[in-house]
């Protein structure tokens, strides 16, 4: 049996899981083994619909008072438990941070190796795996060989599909703890004050760094006339104070997957597209034709964006879009 682990808000499957359970399907089917989920929170039965379309045939739902809140190490039990008395051969997480570090946590409980950032997996004698290392600038092939296969997925690169199955049955599942699996725990989660859509779901991203000079009035006017987009910013300009952390694309920031992006005065270092590399379409503004990101983009304007973007809204609303 193959084991996916998923998140979900009241029982709403995240799009990281979906792709995680994507990839768990196509493991389980290359294993001839059969799939399950387990799902932690009150709500987690609420899920059954949704990774039933996906292939799930069971959702184990954790039943224990001690996981209302996320624990790491309680996590880590609770699924190695559930693998145990389910027989799986393969655990399959999200490569969010809560998949990353339960499974890390389960890694080291039960004495194997752990592969993240996976993006493709052969089933034969071992499990032949594809998988991103620095970053998404280098392509590792490996193997896995445990009694118990653990790996996650690397987001934005496996396009989440449904299967069209029926809803899966739901079992609750009651692990046993011990005190100090829950030593650290969430004991509290504080909103940001950022209205408008989160940068992993903006469908069109703004971004500005150094060259702005800490001016993003532009930046945030033409976000502001786009449908479902977001305003986002390289780690210089979050350095610099002119942005929050909230709004930094890259491998300490943001991971994010929109149609299109729009870096404006952003040089392209390779720690900033690996959080965008998962654009669809990338416009560069920049007045250095020899900057990093020109050579990266789809498309570039060489030019001021002060100049460019007032021009580029202007545009959009003589169309209607704005």
């Amino acid at each position: 049996m193959v084991l996916a682990l998923v998140e979900h808000d009241g029982g709403a499957v995240d799009d990281i899981s979906l792709e995680a359970l994507t990839l768990a399907r196509d493991v389980a089917a290359g294993a001839d083994e059969a799939l399950e989920v387990i799902a932690f929170g009150p709500e987690a039965e609420g899920v059954a619909e949704e990774v039933g379309a996906y292939g799930a045939d069971v959702v184990n739902a954790v039943d224990h008072d001690a996981l209302d809140a996320y624990a790491p190490e309680a996590y880590a039990r609770a699924v190695i438990q559930c693998a145990e008395a389910t027989g799986t051969e393969a655990i399959v997480a999200p490569g969010t941070d809560r998949g990353a570090e339960t499974l890390a946590h389960a890694a080291a409980k039960l004495d194997v190796s752990m592969a993240a950032e996976v993006i493709d997996v052969e089933v034969g004698d071992t499990y032949e795996i594809t998988r991103q290392r620095w970053g998404g600038t280098l392509t590792e092939h490996a193997e896995l060989d445990a009694e118990t296969n653990l790996l996650t997925v690397a987001a934005n690169e496996i396009s989440a599909s449904a299967a069209g199955g029926e809803p899966a049955d739901v079992s609750a599942f009651a692990p046993d703890l011990e005190d100090d699996d829950t030593r650290v725990q969430l004991t509290e989660v504080e909103e940001s004050d950022v209205e408008g859509v989160p940068l992993a779901e903006a469908r069109v991203v703004v971004s500005g760094g150094r060259g702005t000079d800490g001016d993003f009035s532009e930046i945030e006017s033409l976000a502001g006339d786009i449908p479902n987009a977001a305003v986002g910013s390289s780690r210089a300009a979050v350095n610099e104070g002119w942005r929050p952390h909230d709004d930094q694309i890259g491998q300490t920031g943001n991971k994010i997957a929109p149609e299109i992006y729009i870096p404006c005065g952003i040089s392209g270092a390779v720690q900033h597209m690996v959080g965008c590399k998962g654009a669809e379409n990338v416009l560069a503004v920049n007045t250095d034709p020899e900057a990093a990101i020109i050579q990266k983009a789809d498309y570039a304007v060489i030019a001021d964006l002060h100049e460019v973007l007032p021009a580029v809204e202007e545009e959009l609303e003589s169309r209607g879009h704005a």
